[in-house]
């Protein structure tokens, strides 16, 4: 979920004559990149051979319930604090002629209880081929939403459906490549779970994913832009089962939708995904298929993504990352550090998903979700968030009341 500061490792070489340089931009994984302002400089290194950047990031989360009799009768839902996520993430470039890159992630997710290597490999630019070539653990590629580190995102969690259907991390190679010309991105990989078998991130034992997307815009980080994106995944489940599971966008509560674990020896997904930024406004929607190969079950289609608003009030526009497809973190034009008021961005979102279908009910559910996001400075972020969410399972509609608040800390 975060970038966590690390050397700016997926530019292009630009003796290469990599289009991405010419476009001016940064290319690759949205973790690799280094925040506009740093808050210290003893943890970079510039050698003959390498460069080395050690970074670090931590969330911590509050959350208490208003519960309607259904809604308890459904899921025990307790008020608390957790440690959402802290991590290490070690970073740089090896001073080849070709530009490669590399990368070293680990982490506690406090959602799961547990630590794992994260996004960790090699970027090696093939201007050749209109871009980069990752080849280790990565994200596999499939919705901005999902692409983008959590620690830059405009919500607290992604929506539910998200979590259910599209892993969070995968082995293999990818290629991201970029036509500024036509406006085109795009990233293609293979993965397999060779190194991440019974790992709670790995989803499948083999699987090929991707998007595509178009993006006219007048710059990445002023004016309007536009984003029309299409992305699939073909998975192969491990050991033939299939759950979609998720949480209510609460990182300490329960499951809410849960199919349970069925026999399936396929699991494909589609989706598209809309957005447009107007300057400090943003608007955008995924939406997202998946139908498993189940014929027991009676092949099951589930559905879900969301819908939201959002307005950065002290006047920021989201830059965007034009290779990799995905929206950078906020930038203040003044933190409060600086004398300024940081930057105070407010939003609206509805999530959705369905997880009904053959002869398996995993539930629907859908919540509304106002926040606010203050971005002291690039490295420290307070969020206030209120939810109201419907759960339909259990043949019973319970709703609940989400009261929650995050503290975000990275260098």
């Amino acid at each position: 979920m975060t970038r966590a500061g690390s050397v700016c490792a997926q530019q292009a070489d630009s003796a290469a004559q990599d289009t991405t340089a010419a476009a001016g931009i940064s290319a690759g994984e949205s973790e690799a990149e280094r925040p506009r302002r740093s808050l210290v400089k003893w943890n970079e290194y510039d050698g003959r051979f390498f460069t080395l950047r050690v970074g670090a990031g931590f969330l911590v989360d509050y959350a208490t319930y208003d519960q309607d009799q259904a809604s308890k009768e459904q899921r025990d839902l307790e008020p608390g604090f957790k440690i959402r996520d802290s991590r290490l993430l070690v970073s740089g470039r090896i001073k080849t002629k070709r530009r490669l890159t590399y990368q070293a992630g680990f982490m506690y997710d406090g959602y799961l209880d547990e630590w794992f290597v994260r996004q960790s490999g090699l970027m090696l630019a093939v201007p050749e081929i209109w871009g980069n070539l990752w080849i280790g653990r990565a994200k596999q590629g499939v919705s901005l939403n999902r692409v983008m580190t959590g620690y830059d995102g405009w919500t607290h969690e992604r929506f539910t459906f998200s979590d259910a259907a599209v892993p969070l991390l995968a082995d293999g190679i990818k290629w991201l490549g970029y036509l500024p010309d036509r406006h085109l991105i795009w990233n293609l990989g293979v993965f397999t779970d060779w190194l991440s078998k019974d790992q709670s991130f790995s989803y499948f034992h083999q699987a090929v994913a991707g998007r595509i997307a178009w993006v006219p815009m007048a710059s990445d980080s002023v004016g309007k832009l536009v984003h029309l994106g299409l992305s699939f995944q073909i998975g192969k489940p491990e050991d033939d089962t299939l759950q979609l599971k998720a949480k209510p966008e609460a990182s300490d509560a329960p499951n809410f939708i849960d199919t349970g674990k069925f026999h399936a020896t396929s699991a494909n997904l589609l989706g598209f995904e809309a957005y447009y930024r107007p300057g400090p406004w943003l608007f955008g929607t995924e939406y997202y298929w998946e139908k498993a190969g189940s014929p027991e079950t009676g092949d099951p289609v589930f559905s879900g993504g969301d819908i939201f608003a959002n307005w950065l009030v002290t006047g920021e526009t989201r830059s965007y990352n034009t290779v990799g497809g995905y929206f950078r973190q906020v930038s203040p034009r003044r933190t409060v550090f600086e004398g300024g008021p940081g930057a105070v961005e407010v939003l609206l979102r509805f999530s959705y998903s369905d997880l009904n279908s053959g002869t398996l009910q995993g539930g629907t559910f859908w919540r509304l979700t106002p926040m606010v996001n203050w971005h002291l400075a690039d490295f420290l972020r307070l969020e206030l968030i209120y939810g109201y969410g419907r759960l339909d399972r259990f043949a019973l509609k319970g709703n609940t009341q989400f009261f929650q608040s995050r503290f975000q800390f990275e260098f």
